[in-house]
């Protein structure tokens, strides 16, 4: 089964009635976000039996292939506002699931879904790195059409996870059989000195050539909590009080932004091995993958800047975006 989005995100919808919304959300909990009926039922506030009679009814009615044919008429209607706020190609909402961990998921899914539309019709893919990410993977079924390889837009950290940006992009790259180049470097380095001597390194000069040139791009985020890959560096741990006396929301691509999307004046931000922002806006296609409402600040920076042209995100951030400012 695979997901479509087809009717969330044709134009002209008709907003379903309050009965066929509910039904939406509670086939969307169960099918897409893996939630037990008495965990949907808890959150909607509705009984068990409910839960059980709604699910056997879409299943009889054959209203869910998991793209859902019932619309999210409130998810499609704040993709709709977000596109135009941000001047956005593309947004995708999905309904705020509980747990940060099946919030990463459900995000990750939803971005490799949108990711494996654009494959095909483009050359290089750049990918970052965290769980969101590596969750993307499983959604992309190969068909790569023009596509000839994968290329990770930023430096290592020093430990697995299955979340680096390396093993990101390997199992990107190996889901779509196709040639993989790394950036075999520390993210940060002890200085802008240093990062200019690594850059003169005939290999990984290349690298950041083909990850200046990937016509498509696949990234997060993080905010200053734990949360975040980039605060289980040292060096960026020890940066904190000075990041946070700069009002620094969060990072992208391990660059550090204010909340209107200005790139911060630090240290950090001259030491990075990675594609900078400001190229990453070049990019034909450039998803930002973020849900959960610690990265709201670092989201809203990211769009204010003008960094990425699609998103995915879940309906609590998406409604941040639109009515607080």
């Amino acid at each position: 089964m695979k997901h479509s989005n087809q009717s969330r995100m044709t134009a002209g919808y008709s907003p379903a009635s309050e009965e066929e919304h509910l039904k939406a959300r509670i086939a969307w909990f169960y099918f897409v976000g893996g939630m037990t009926q008495q965990q949907i039922a808890d959150q909607m506030g509705v009984t068990r039996l409910r839960v059980n009679r709604t699910i056997g009814q879409v299943r009889a009615e054959g209203s869910v292939y998991i793209d859902l044919r019932l619309p999210l008429a409130d998810c499609v209607m704040l993709e709709e506002e977000i596109r135009k706020r941000y001047d956005l190609e593309q947004v995708l909402v999905v309904p705020t699931m509980d747990g940060y961990g099946k919030m990463q998921r459900t995000i990750g899914e939803a971005a490799g879904q949108m990711l494996q539309a654009h494959l095909p019709r483009h050359r290089g893919l750049g990918v970052g790195w965290g769980q969101t990410l590596s969750h993307s993977v499983r959604r992309i079924c190969g068909q790569k059409g023009n596509l000839d390889h994968v290329v990770g837009l930023m430096g290592a950290i020093p430990h697995g996870s299955g979340s680096n940006t390396i093993e990101v992009a390997t199992a990107m790259a190996r889901r779509l059989d196709v040639e993989c180049y790394y950036l075999t470097a520390p993210i940060f380095c002890r200085s802008a000195e240093i990062r200019e001597a690594l850059l003169g390194d005939e290999d990984l000069a290349d690298a950041m050539t083909k990850a200046d040139a990937a016509e498509v791009a696949l990234v997060t985020c993080g905010d200053l909590s734990h949360h975040s890959s980039v605060m289980s560096l040292t060096m960026v741990r020890k940066a904190l009080p000075e990041l946070e006396e700069l009002e620094t929301v969060g990072d992208i691509l391990g660059c550090f932004l204010s909340a209107d999307g200005e790139i911060i004046d630090h240290p950090l931000n001259r030491s990075i091995i990675a594609l900078s922002p400001e190229l990453l806006r070049n990019k034909p296609v450039s998803i930002l993958a973020s849900g959960g409402r610690n990265k709201l600040p670092i989201t809203r920076a990211i769009l204010r800047g003008g960094y990425v042209n699609r998103l995915v995100t879940d309906e609590s951030v998406a409604r941040a975006l639109i009515y607080e400012t």
